[in-house]
């Protein structure tokens, strides 16, 4: 089998995998948290395949993702690219507060430095944009980062259009993360537009729907608890119902293709554009060849037109996060002009 690809990821200069892998789900939110010597062994695999780029954040554990990571990474560090993020923060009671002030930003880089076991991190990314603090802010305290070596590329997740416009201002901005999907398409009216105006890269999570896209309604039925995607309105009996139907319609035509609804949901992210990079996540070895079988999926325009017809505006019911995250979504900043750090 071929090894996965290379690409460049956005203007900047950093090269990844034309596919990462996303590690959250090894210790946080989908679940029980999974064996480490299992996952060190997934990661192997990845890394054998031609993987390169791996996604992780201080928050999934919290903190184990990382600890993890940075054991399985282990005398191959320099052929990856490593991601992390800072941002969300767990307080007293498990409640998350998203922080980004300057202090915060350099603290949260150190510890993840430390449990990463590596002197840099390749991509980091503000997790979530603090409405308290202007971006400005937190750029510039990772520009500094970046000057000292500690950080390589800089990114942000789930921003909005004017904030990715503000932050590129104060230091460039490599990758933007976002959710994008056949059920998850609200970034294409402007946040991808402006990435790519401005050079972008744009890392995918979520690409298949949180696995909804491959196993459809029987997912729901698997989920133990603890899985976040058990609050998820889209998860949701009264919605299930009606969000089967896109299920349904991908496997059919994965049917005819020849290939597994996820590929064929993957494939139409990859066909987005070779700026591109989506970062499914698995705890499965045989899932991860399923998902770089993905690559080999090839789609006309005519499919791809029949694919953004199934998952239509109003072809899916439900907000794609909870309550709470979707707060800190496109969120806006307070102008530096009218901020004060505080004593």
């Amino acid at each position: 089998m071929a090894p996965v690809k290379r690409i460049k990821l956005g203007s900047q200069g950093l090269e990844v995998s034309v596919q990462g892998l996303g590690c959250m789900g090894m210790s946080h939110n989908y679940g029980p948290p999974k064996p480490d010597d299992d996952m060190v062994a997934l990661i192997h695999h990845a890394i054998n395949r031609g993987v390169t780029f791996f996604d992780t954040s201080d928050a999934y554990g919290p903190f184990t993702n990382e600890v993890l990571l940075g054991k399985a990474l282990k005398g191959v560090r320099e052929k990856i690219q490593l991601a992390t993020k800072f941002g969300c923060k767990y307080v007293e009671g498990g409640k998350i507060v998203v922080q980004g002030d300057p202090a915060y930003v350099r603290a949260a880089c150190e510890a993840s430095l430390e449990r990463l076991q590596t002197d840099y991190i390749d991509l980091y990314f503000q997790h979530r944009v603090d409405i308290n603090v202007p971006i400005e802010a937190t750029m510039g305290e990772l520009k500094k980062l970046v000057e000292e070596g500690k950080v390589k590329y800089v990114g942000l997740s789930e921003a909005s259009a004017s904030t990715i416009r503000r932050a590129h201002a104060v230091h460039p901005i490599t990758a933007v993360q976002l959710e994008w999907s056949l059920w998850s398409r609200d970034s294409e009216a402007d946040i991808i537009p402006t990435c790519r105006e401005l050079g972008i890269g744009i890392v995918v999570y979520s690409p298949l729907g949180r696995g909804f896209l491959s196993a459809g309604p029987q997912l729901v039925g698997k989920l133990t608890d603890g899985d976040l995607r058990k609050k998820m309105p889209r998860f949701q009996p009264q919605n299930v119902e009606h969000n089967k139907k896109i299920f349904e319609r991908v496997n059919e035509m994965a049917a005819k293709k020849g290939c597994t609804p996820s590929q064929l949901a993957l494939a139409w992210v990859h066909h987005q554009g070779d700026d591109v990079v989506p970062i499914p996540g698995t705890t499965k070895i045989e899932n991860l060849n399923q998902n770089i079988g993905a690559l080999s999926v090839k789609l006309t325009r005519e499919e791809m037109t029949e694919l953004e017809a199934i998952a239509s505006a109003d072809g899916v019911k439900g907000d794609r996060h909870a309550y709470m995250a979707m707060t800190w979504i496109n969120s806006e900043t307070p102008p530096l002009s009218s901020w004060k750090p505080a004593a």
